[in-house]
C-alpha cells in the first residue's frame, strides 16, 4: 500500500521525484496522511492528523511547526540545514556591498531623472552629483560572523576571498563545523568583544530561547561608530527598540536585513529585503531534495537524519523485520520492550538506541514477524510513545 505524503506548500518537483510514485501518493489534500512535507506553511497542532508519522520542512527554520507537540506524540520533525546555505551566503555578499557603497541611493537618484531627454546634460549632472554616493571598499575591513554553522562558515570564507579580516563567534561550534573553517578566521572569546572590533557584523543564528533578543542595547553600545549590522538569520534575534536607538544615536551606521518591519521601513540607514535569502531555484530544489530523502529514509527504514527533536540514528538494514520504538527518556522502558519480544521467542538481530532531551528512539531488527498483539503489548507499556513495524520479513 502506497504511503501518503501531504504537501502544504508548492514543493520543488526535483524533491518530489525522490519519492517514487509506485510507493508514494503525493497530494495537497489527504484525510489520513502518513507524513507531511511543507515549507513555510504555519502548521497548527490540531491540523496534524493522528496518522502522521513524520513532518519534513524544506528549509532550515521550523518555527512554523509545533515541535513540542510533535515530540509529545513521537513525531520526528526534519529540516534541511545547509541546503540553502549558498543562496543566503550570496545575499549576504550583496548586503555587504550595499552597505559599503551608495548603490541603493545611487539607483534611486538615477530613477528621478526619467524626464531628462538630453544625454549630455544627464552625463554632466551625474558627474557633478556622484560624489554624494561615494562609499568605501570591503578589502581590509573586519567582518564579525556570529554563528559558524553551514551558512556562517560559507560567509566567513567568502569574506576572506574579498580581502576582509574575519572574526567568528560560536560557543556551540561543532567539531564538523570547525573542520570547515579556514584557519584564517580569528576567534572572539565573547560576543561583546566581537561587536567592539568589527566594521561589519553578520548574524547566522537560529531562534532559540537563548538567542531571542540576543542583540540588545548592551551589545549595540559596544560597537564602534560606523558599524554596519547584517541580519539574514531571523528577525527575533535583534531587539528592535535597541536597534532603533543605536541607529538614532549613530552607533550603527546601517542595518541590512531580510526581515521588513514597520518601525524600520523608510529609514535612510536601513536596507530591507522581503525575506528572499533562500529564494533561488537552486535552494528550493536542494531543500526539497534533502527533506524528501530524509522523509523517505525514515518511513522506509526508520533512520533519523537532521531532526530538530529526535536524536540522529542510522542503522543498516539486515534480513528480518524492523521495529522503531519511541519512548520517554527514562530507565527500564527499553528493557520492558525487549522482554516482551523475548516472551514471544523473537530474537533481536541488531539494535541501536539513542536519546535526546525527553525522548529516546530505538531501532530493533528482529528475525520474526511479530503478531499485532505483540505490537499492542509494547505500545501499552508505560512510557512508550509509539511502536512501528517497518517492512516485512525477508
Amino acid at each position: 500500500m502506497a504511503r501518503q505524503v501531504l504537501t502544504l506548500n508548492q514543493i520543488s518537483i526535483k524533491g518530489l521525484e525522490r519519492l517514487p510514485r509506485d510507493c508514494y501518493e503525493i497530494a495537497s489534500e489527504f484525510a489520513h496522511p502518513d507524513a507531511i512535507l511543507l515549507r513555510s506553511h504555519k502548521l497548527q497542532a490540531e491540523d496534524i492528523p493522528e496518522t502522521v508519522l513524520a513532518i519534513a520542512r524544506a528549509g532550515a527554520g521550523v518555527n512554523n511547526i509545533p515541535v513540542d507537540e510533535c515530540t509529545r506524540r513521537g513525531i520526528p520533525v526534519f529540516n534541511s540545514p545547509g541546503a540553502n546555505a549558498n543562496a543566503v551566503k550570496e545575499l549576504v555578499a550583496t548586503g555587504l556591498l550595499l552597505g559599503s557603497r551608495g548603490v541603493v541611493e545611487g539607483i534611486q537618484y538615477v530613477n528621478t531623472l526619467a524626464d531628462m531627454k538630453d544625454g549630455a546634460e544627464m552625463h554632466r549632472l551625474l558627474e557633478a552629483q556622484k560624489k554624494q554616493f561615494k562609499g568605501s571598499e570591503l578589502i581590509g575591513k573586519t567582518l564579525g560572523v556570529v554563528g559558524l554553522g553551514a551558512i556562517g562558515s560559507l560567509v566567513a570564507e567568502m569574506a576572506l576571498t574579498l580581502g576582509m579580516e574575519v572574526v567568528g563567534y560560536d560557543p556551540a561550534l561543532s567539531v564538523e563545523a570547525a573542520w570547515r573553517l579556514s584557519s584564517r578566521v580569528q576567534r572572539a572569546d565573547t560576543l561583546s568583544a566581537l561587536f567592539a572590533r568589527c566594521d561589519y557584523i553578520s548574524l547566522h543564528l537560529p531562534v532559540l530561547d537563548s538567542t531571542r533578543g540576543l542583540v540588545n542595547a548592551e551589545l549595540l553600545n559596544a560597537v564602534r561608530p560606523g558599524t554596519c549590522l547584517l541580519n539574514f538569520a531571523r528577525q527575533e534575534i535583534v531587539d528592535e527598540p535597541s536597534l532603533v536607538q543605536a541607529l538614532d544615536s549613530d552607533k550603527l551606521r546601517k542595518y541590512i536585513a531580510d526581515f521588513p518591519s514597520p518601525a524600520l521601513i523608510g529609514r535612510d540607514d536601513v536596507i530591507l529585503m522581503p525575506h528572499i535569502g533562500a529564494s533561488t531555484d537552486e535552494a528550493e530544489d536542494n531543500c526539497a531534495i534533502m527533506a524528501a530523502e530524509q522523509l523517505r529514509d525514515f518511513l522506509e527504514n526508520g533512520n533519523i537524519r537532521n531532526s530538530v527533536n529526535f536524536p540522529p540514528l542510522q542503522l543498516d538494514r539486515v534480513s528480518g523485520c524492523r521495529l522503531s520504538v519511541t519512548n520517554e527518556n527514562v530507565p527500564r522502558i527499553l528493557g520492558s520492550v525487549l522482554a516482551t519480544l523475548a516472551d514471544e521467542n523473537i530474537n533481536v538481530i541488531d539494535m541501536l538506541n539513542k536519546s535526546r532531551d525527553q525522548v529516546a528512539y530505538n531501532l530493533i531488527d528482529i528475525d520474526t514477524h511479530p503478531e499485532d498483539e505483540v505490537i499492542e503489548r509494547m505500545q501499552d507499556l508505560e512510557g512508550v510513545i509509539n511502536v512501528r513495524l517497518i517492512g516485512d520479513c525477508a
